[in-house]
C-alpha cells in the first residue's frame, strides 16, 4: 500500500495544482478470499473443541501442500476445467496457489482462535466459576474501566457497578496451592455500601474508575460463570469495592502517558457546557464516561454513535490534516501541513507512522483502537490518493492481520460495522458520487452524500440487529454532523496535546472546540426528537436480510426516480412528512390524540405515568414512569409543551426515573412529591433533576386543592404528619381525586391495603362513591382492599403495567373483583396508551381511545 501511494505522490508537476489522472487497472481481489476465510474460520473455531482445531489445521495444511505441488495444481486446474494440456498453465498454477494461500490463512486463523478460545476454558478460573467459589486473584487490567448504565429493576434502580476487563495471572484459594494461569475475566465492582447505594454522581469519583490498563491488582472475589454476551470471558469476578483497589503493579510507561494526556483533556473541558464536556473526550479519545444516558440514546437513534467511539474517522481527520483534504485527490500538489512545510514524501510517511503510533498510544492499544487505526488509514489513503481500487487489498490485509491478532474480532459487531463502512467508501461511494456529479450535484456535496448513503446502506442491516430499529434521519444527521466533526476533532486533539504543558491554552482551545461539539449534540437531539425519526424493525438476522432486500429495492427504484425530478420531489416530501409527522396530519391519519381527551395513561411499561388535560398544550403529569424516552414520547404525541405541575406519588424508580423526560424541552412550573423521602437514592436523583432545570420541588399532603383551567384536583392522601398505616413508600403514595369536565377520576398511586382502608374510612371517603375512572393501585397487584373497590364502584378501571412482567400484574383476583363491581378494565400491556374522552352525547358517558 505504501509503495503505490509513494508512486502517486512522486508524480512531478509542472506547476502547483496540476491535475494528474490516475491510471487504474481492474480491482485486485486476490486477498479478499483469504481475509473472508480467516474471518469465518475464527468465528466458528473460537468455541470449537481442541480436537476440531487440530483437525482443521492439519487438513488445511495438507491440502495446501498438495495444491502447491505440480500434480495438485494440475488436478485442480482440470477440476476447474482450465486448459492444461502439457503440464500446468499459468492460470491453473495461479488458481492452485490462491486456494492454497486461502487454506493456509484459514489454518492460521483456526490455530489462533483455538489458542484464544482455550484461554476461556482451561485452567483454574472456569472451575472456580462453576463452583461460585471465593478466591484471591492477581489480575492485569486490559481496558479502561466503565460504569454500567442506570437500569430500573422493579421499583428501584439496579446498583451501578464498575466493569473492568482483565486477565487473571494468579489464583490463590484457601487450602490450595497458588496457581499461575492466563484467563480473560470481567471484574464487577459495586462502589459504596450495597445496603445504601450512593447517588450515581458519586460513582464517577470511584477510585476503580481511575485505574489504567496494564495495572496489576490483587482482588478477593466471588467467581461466577460469564452469562449472555460474555463468551470471551472465562468468568465474572464479583468484587466488594468499598475498600478500593489494591494495586501490586503500576501501569506501563505508554499507559501512564496516555492517562496523563486523557486526564489533561478532561480537565481542559471541565468548565464547558454539559454537552461539550461530555462529547469532546469521546470525539477525540473515545472517553464517553460523561455522556448522559439521554444523549447516548439520541446518538443511537440518529446512528451517530460512531462519532463517540474510537473510530477510523478520528484517525482519518488527523491524517487529512497532515496530507491534505480529500477534495484534492486528483492533484499532484497537496495542501496538507506536510506539503506546505516542504516536507518530502518519505519524511511525510515517517510522520504519518509516528502519528499512527501516537494515536494508538493515547487511545489505548487495545484491539478496537488497532482496528480503528487500520480501517481509518485505509479509508483516508483511498480518498487522499484517489486510488480506491488499489486499496481493496489493503482493507483485506487489515482484516486478515487484525483477526489473526485477535480472533474475537470475528464475532464483534463493531468490527463488522467498521469493515462494512470502510468497504462502502472504497467500492460503492465512488460510483454513487460519480453518478450524482453527472446529474449536476456539486462534487463536494456529491462525495459527502455518496459516502453517507453508502455507509448507511451497508451498515443498516447490522445496526437493525443491534437496536431493532431503523433510523430514517441517519443520513441527514450524519451529513450535518460531518461538517462539525473535523474542527471538533482537530481542536480536541490540539487541546489534548497542549494540556500537559499549557493548561490555560488548552482550555481556550477546548472552548473553541465546544462550538462544533455542541452543534453535533444538537443535531443528535433534534434528529432523535422528531416523531418519525425511526421505525421499529425485527432485531434478528432474518430482519437484517429483509432490510437488505428493502434497501436494494429502494436503490433500484431510486435509480429510476432520479430521471424524474418531480417524482423525486414528491418522494422527498412524503419522507419529510413521515419523519416530521405534523400533529394535524397525524391526528387525521391515526386519530391520536382523540379530540377532547381528559386523561391519558401512557404506555411506559412496568410503571406509572398519567397526563391530565388542562387546555391547549397544557397538561398536569402524575408520575413519570421508569424511562425518560417513553414518557417524553407520550407527551410529544399529545402535544404537551407546558406542565404546570408534575406530581410524583412516591419515589420508587418505576414512578420517578423518567422525570428527565418530562422536564426535557418543556415549561414546567413545579414538582410536587410525597413527604416520605424514601428510597434515598431516588430522592437524590429527583432533587438533582429539579436543581439542574431550576424547577422547585415541594411536598404535597392531604387537604390541598388546586385548579388549572377547568381541571381541579384534591389531595386525599397522605395526611400531614403521617399516619400509622404508612409502612413504606407505597403507603405514602399521593392519592388524588380529579375533576375534569363532568368526570371524576381517582388516582391511587401504589397504595397498599392498609393505606387503602385508612383512606376509605377518612372524611374524604364521602366523595369517593361512584367515581367514573379508577387508576388501580400498584399496577393491579393482588394487594387491594375490597372495601375501597366496592365504595368507589368505578365504571372504568385503568391499569398501568408492563408486558410479560415478572410480578404477575395485574392479578386475576383484582381483575375479577373490578369486573364483578361492573367496571370495564383496560390495561396498558395489552391495550397500549389509553385516553379517556367524555361521550359525544353528554350525560356523563365515557369513551376510551387506544394507541
Amino acid at each position: 500500500m505504501s509503495t503505490r501511494a509513494a508512486v502517486v505522490h512522486d508524480v512531478p508537476a509542472e506547476r502547483p495544482g496540476t491535475s494528474r489522472p490516475r491510471q487504474e487497472g481492474p480491482t485486485d481481489l486476490r486477498l479478499v478470499p483469504p481475509a473472508l476465510a480467516v474471518w469465518a474460520t475464527a468465528a466458528v473455531m473460537l468455541h470449537a473443541p481442541p480436537g476440531w482445531t487440530v483437525a482443521v489445521v492439519t487438513a488445511s495444511v495438507l491440502v495446501a501442500a498438495v495444491l502447491l505441488t505440480a500434480r495438485g495444481g494440475f488436478l485442480l486446474g482440470r477440476g476447474l476445467l482450465l486448459p492444461a494440456r502439457r503440464g500446468l498453465t499459468t492460470r491453473a498454477r495461479v488458481t492452485a496457489h490462491a486456494v492454497a494461500a486461502t487454506l493456509l490463512c484459514a489454518a492460521a486463523a483456526a490455530a489462533s482462535a483455538g489458542l484464544h478460545g482455550a484461554d476461556v476454558r482451561r485452567g483454574p478460573v472456569p472451575e472456580l466459576a462453576r463452583e461460585y467459589a471465593r478466591a484471591v486473584a492477581e489480575v492485569e487490567v486490559t481496558a479502561d474501566p466503565r460504569l454500567t448504565k442506570p437500569r430500573v429493576s422493579g421499583n428501584h434502580m439496579a446498583p451501578v457497578s464498575v466493569l473492568i476487563e482483565a486477565d487473571v495471572r494468579r489464583v490463590e484459594r484457601a487450602g490450595a496451592a497458588t496457581r499461575t494461569t492466563r484467563a480473560p475475566v470481567l471484574l464487577m465492582i459495586a462502589p459504596g455500601d450495597r445496603k445504601d447505594p450512593a447517588p450515581s454522581a458519586d460513582h464517577q469519583h470511584s477510585p476503580w474508575l481511575a485505574l489504567l490498563p496494564s495495572t496489576r491488582l490483587r482482588v478477593e472475589a466471588r467467581f461466577a460463570p460469564a452469562m449472555e454476551g460474555g463468551d470471551r470471558f472465562a468468568a465474572v469476578l464479583r468484587v466488594d469495592g468499598r475498600d478500593g483497589p489494591r494495586a501490586v503493579g503500576g501501569p506501563s510507561a505508554p499507559q501512564r502517558l496516555a492517562g496523563r494526556l486523557r486526564g489533561g483533556l478532561r480537565e481542559a473541558t471541565e468548565d464547558l457546557s454539559e454537552d461539550a464536556r461530555a462529547l469532546l473526550p469521546g470525539l477525540v479519545v473515545g472517553d464517553i464516561s460523561r455522556v448522559t444516558p439521554e444523549l447516548d440514546q439520541a446518538f443511537h437513534e440518529t446512528d451517530l454513535t460512531h462519532t463517540l467511539a474510537v473510530s477510523g474517522s478520528n484517525f482519518t481527520i488527523l491524517l487529512a490534516l497532515l496530507l491534505g483534504p480529500p477534495g484534492l485527490a486528483q492533484r499532484a500538489e497537496r495542501r496538507g501541513l506536510a506539503p506546505r512545510a516542504g516536507i518530502s514524501l518519505r519524511t511525510t510517511a515517517v510522520l504519518g507512522a509516528a502519528l499512527s503510533l501516537a494515536f494508538v498510544v493515547v487511545c489505548r492499544p487495545d484491539p478496537s483502537v488497532l482496528r480503528a487505526a487500520a480501517c481509518g488509514s485505509v479509508a483516508l489513503l483511498a480518498l487522499a490518493t484517489g486510488r480506491r481500487r488499489s486499496l481493496i487489498p489493503a482493507l483485506a490485509t487489515a482484516v486478515l492481520l487484525l483477526v489473526l491478532y485477535d480472533p474475537w474480532l470475528a464475532r464483534s459487531y463493531g468490527f463488522l460495522l467498521s469493515v462494512l463502512a470502510t468497504g462502502a467508501l472504497l467500492t460503492v461511494a465512488p460510483r454513487w458520487s460519480e453518478g450524482l456529479r453527472r446529474r449536476g450535484v456539486p462534487p463536494r456535496l456529491a462525495e459527502a452524500l455518496a459516502a453517507a448513503g453508502a455507509a448507511q446502506a451497508l451498515c443498516a442491516p447490522v445496526v437493525a440487529v443491534l437496536s431493532a430499529r431503523v433510523s430514517l434521519v441517519a443520513i441527514p444527521c450524519n451529513l450535518l454532523a460531518e461538517a462539525a466533526l473535523a474542527p471538533a476533532t482537530v481542536l480536541g486533539f490540539l487541546a489534548l496535546a497542549t494540556a500537559p504543558v499549557a493548561m490555560p491554552l488548552a482550555k481556550a482551545v477546548a472552548w473553541c472546540a465546544s462550538w462544533p461539539a455542541e452543534w453535533i449534540a444538537q443535531v443528535a437531539r433534534t434528529g432523535a426528537a422528531l416523531p418519525g425519526s425511526g421505525v421499529d424493525w425485527p432485531g434478528s438476522w432474518a430482519g437484517a436480510a429483509a432490510l437488505g432486500a428493502v434497501t436494494l429495492l429502494v436503490l433500484l427504484v431510486g435509480r429510476r426516480l432520479l430521471r424524474h425530478p418531480w417524482w423525486c420531489g414528491a418522494c422527498a416530501l412524503l419522507l419529510a412528512l413521515l419523519v416530521v409527522q405534523p400533529r394535524p396530519l397525524t391526528r387525521a391519519v391515526t386519530g391520536w390524540p382523540p379530540p377532547g381527551w381528559r386523561m391519558v395513561m401512557c404506555d411506559v411499561g412496568q410503571g406509572d405515568a398519567l397526563v391530565l388535560a388542562a387546555g391547549g398544550n397544557t397538561g398536569v403529569v402524575v408520575d413519570a414512569g421508569p424511562d425518560p424516552l417513553l414518557v417524553d414520547d407520550c407527551l410529544r404525541s399529545l402535544g404537551v409543551t407546558r406542565v404546570p405541575l408534575v406530581i410524583l406519588t412516591h419515589f420508587h424508580a418505576d414512578h420517578v426515573a423518567g422525570l428527565t423526560g418530562v422536564l426535557r424541552g418543556r415549561e414546567v412550573g413545579g414538582i410536587g412529591a410525597t413527604a416520605l423521602e424514601e428510597p434515598a437514592d431516588q430522592v437524590a436523583a429527583v432533587r438533582r433533576a429539579a436543581t439542574a432545570t431550576g424547577v422547585p420541588l415541594t411536598r404535597v399532603a392531604a387537604g390541598e386543592r388546586r385548579r388549572v383551567g377547568d381541571l381541579t384536583w384534591e389531595v386525599l392522601w397522605p395526611p400531614p404528619g403521617g399516619h400509622p398505616a404508612m409502612e413504606g413508600p407505597n403507603d405514602a403514595s399521593v392519592a388524588l381525586l380529579v375533576r375534569t369536565g363532568t368526570l371524576r377520576l381517582l388516582l391511587l398511586g401504589d397504595l397498599e391495603p392498609p393505606a387503602q382502608r385508612a383512606l376509605a374510612r377518612s372524611p374524604a371517603a364521602r366523595d369517593l362513591a361512584g367515581v367514573d375512572v379508577l387508576k388501580v393501585a400498584h399496577h393491579g397487584s393482588a394487594y387491594q382492599d375490597p372495601g375501597l373497590v366496592r365504595l368507589t364502584a368505578p365504571r372504568l378501571a385503568l391499569i398501568s403495567t408492563g408486558e410479560d412482567n415478572t410480578y404477575g400484574h395485574p392479578a386475576p383476583s383484582t381483575l375479577a373483583a373490578l369486573r364483578a363491581g361492573g367496571a370495564e378494565v383496560l390495561r396498558t400491556d395489552r391495550d397500549g396508551a389509553l385516553a379517556v374522552v367524555p361521550g359525544a352525547g353528554g350525560g356523563g358517558e365515557l369513551e376510551v381511545a387506544r394507541h
